[in-house]
């Protein structure tokens, strides 16, 4: 996908910390005193669990609260990977936490489906054996989950 100008909407976009090592100020998302969409059991494929929540965010620095917000939650706090991605106005973002190439894939979804302010962050508790290739349908059922209840 290009931009008007011909570059990349993607040039410039940089990982941002999940729950692990987030050293972000602390910023409380003027939309996260709404309810926060939670599914907390997506799916579950060879062990691993996944569950996957979003809500509205403005800017980078409510993304970062919001996935601070979730991680509050101990469960969260120790899930294996908690990747997540939003279109913002600024440019999108992502983070992988871990799970490589994961974030792209629901930032990704986000532009097919046009939904931008909109976060959306896929938890996985690794349930020990490893997915190979199926992690990436995974991340991408769970966001489909959460969309089909939207």
């Amino acid at each position: 996908m290009m931009a008007a100008n011909g570059s990349s909407p993607l040039k410039g976009l940089s990982d941002h910390v999940g729950c692990k090592g987030d050293a972000a100020r602390e910023v409380r998302p003027k939309h996260i005193g709404n309810p926060l969409k939670l599914i907390e059991n997506a799916l579950t494929d060879r062990g691993s669990k996944y569950a996957v929540a979003g809500g509205a965010v403005g800017s980078a620095d409510e993304a970062k609260a919001f996935v601070k917000t979730l991680c509050r939650r101990k469960k969260f706090a120790k899930a294996t990977h908690n990747t997540w991605a939003v279109l913002l106005p600024d440019g999108p973002l992502k983070n992988d936490d871990g799970e490589s190439g994961a974030g792209m894939v629901i930032l990704r979804m986000l532009e097919r489906e046009g939904l931008e302010g909109h976060i959306i962050v896929v938890t996985r508790w690794f349930g020990g054996t490893k997915l190979g290739g199926d992690r990436f349908r995974r991340v991408q059922d769970a966001v489909r989950v959460y969309l089909d209840e939207m």
